[in-house]
């Protein structure tokens, strides 16, 4: 069990792909998005599409084509439908497990503490305002285009594991920042509650101005320069309220002085 612990951000990780996988076989598996009626007649034999009623669900995932007079087909036959389901649920369990698993890491064992001897702090701190911000901000464009496949190919439950996707590996590249760059003295506990903190919070603020700004689902490019200032402000927000740091900080300006 403490095996698998340690491992729980893999475990989350595969049960993301495997989410994000799901979703995209049950979207291919419907009537194409952009003509539904159009693709329910070319499946059933060239049937007239004028006046087909498209019925979709995703739990269980199914896709019906009513051409009318009592004649309904199953775009998605019962049996692939069944499959997709008891697949789906499995996914979902491994999901869960993964879920709970990494919150739980945020109470678990501190770890070695980390000192700062031989450490220039201010430097550290620069590094992480800078090429902290400057990696979020890469990260952020890539998952502002994987935004919109998602989205896309999954419909809104992939758009849901996406959101859920882009949360852990935010809060994971935070972690993998503050282990790095990040203030000390710390544990690697103290690291997972910051990095996790920072990449929620960047999280929070781009599905914000997205929504406010009447742009949701899709994020938009301008959302990169704004997750790498409010990763930038989180951290130093961090760095601010570790007393070890305030005190050195203080204590030079004054040598300096």
């Amino acid at each position: 069990m403490h095996w698998i612990r340690k491992r729980a951000g893999t475990l989350l990780g595969v049960g993301l792909v495997l989410a994000l996988g799901w979703t995209g076989v049950v979207t291919t598996s419907m009537p194409s998005w952009w003509d539904p009626d159009e693709a329910c007649a070319l499946r059933f034999g060239g049937a007239d599409s004028s006046n087909v009623d498209v019925q979709t669900g995703w739990l269980p995932p199914r896709a019906t084509c009513d051409f009318g007079g009592g004649n309904v087909q199953d775009f998605i036959s019962p049996a692939k439908s069944a499959v997709l389901s008891v697949t789906g649920v499995v996914i979902l369990v491994f999901l869960i497990a993964g879920l709970i698993l990494t919150v739980r890491r945020l109470s678990g064992e501190p770890g070695p503490l980390r000192t700062a001897d031989d450490v220039d702090l201010g430097k550290r701190r620069r590094n992480q305002l800078i090429f902290g911000a400057l990696d979020m901000a890469v990260v952020v464009a890539v998952l502002t285009a994987a935004n919109a496949v998602a989205i896309i190919l999954g419909d809104l439950p992939g758009g849901i594991v996406f959101a859920v996707a882009a949360m852990a590996g935010l809060s994971a590249m935070s972690v993998v920042l503050d282990r790095h760059l990040g203030p000390l003295p710390s544990t690697a506990l103290d690291s997972r509650k910051r990095g996790t903190t920072a990449g929620l919070t960047v999280f929070a603020v781009i599905f914000a101005a997205t929504a406010v700004t009447g742009q949701m689902p899709f994020f938009r490019l301008w959302c990169v320069p704004l997750a790498a200032i409010t990763y930038a402000a989180v951290a130093a927000v961090q760095w601010s309220r570790l007393p070890h740091y305030g005190r050195d900080h203080q204590t030079t300006h004054q040598s300096a002085g």
